[in-house]
């Protein structure tokens, strides 16, 4: 073999991994105000609490989750969902999210059902007070909780994702602000 034939050998090598690396696709960027219309607040008055939440568009240029968490009432929490219906999503996939908290703990929800009722499967996060940070999120480790109980048997179905949320149920009555500039999936498996 000449030294050019393995020199170009080499290098497919090298390139063959890199054309074979991670898909990833973005499910919601945060550039405009229109990017924020599908979001919508559920907070804890549902069921009579008294916390606050919504969701903005922000001039950083990011979407911002904050509000006053309350824990009056047997209230406390608040939260913010968007359905996605056809995410592609496959088990061996990853979401991330790049956000700037303030400290707390949030909980990253994927929804299974269009009307994003009923179980949603969640994974909790911390945030860094004033600081953007990428967190992931397998889809192979939500687990399925509802009205506050844990279903530990029930695992998510990723091709049933419909809609995604995060909520803030922390027992830490005070004001809160979570800013989400983007929502990406990456794995081989990325559908549609």
């Amino acid at each position: 073999m000449s030294r050019t034939t393995s020199m170009l050998m080499g290098l497919l090598v090298v390139l063959i991994p890199a054309s074979l690396s991670a898909q990833e696709r973005m499910l919601f960027q945060f550039d405009s105000p229109d990017d924020v219309r599908p979001w919508r607040s559920v907070n804890d008055g549902v069921m009579g609490g008294r916390s606050s939440g919504k969701v903005s568009y922000d001039s950083d240029g990011a979407m911002d989750f904050s509000g006053y968490l309350s824990l009056e009432n047997n209230g406390g929490f608040a939260s913010i969902r968007a359905a996605k219906p056809n995410m592609g999503l496959r088990a061996n996939d990853v979401i991330f999210a790049r956000v700037r908290g303030d400290g707390r703990k949030y909980t990253f929800n994927v929804y299974a059902q269009e009307n994003l009722r009923g179980r949603s499967y969640r994974q909790t996060f911390p945030t860094t007070k004033d600081k953007w940070t990428v967190v992931a999120f397998p889809v192979n480790q939500f687990a399925a909780t509802w009205r506050g109980r844990n279903f530990p048997n029930d695992r998510l179905d990723p091709a049933q994702a419909a809609g995604l949320g995060i909520l803030l149920g922390d027992k830490k009555q005070g004001p809160f602000n979570l800013e989400i500039d983007w929502i990406k999936v990456v794995g081989s498996g990325v559908g549609k």
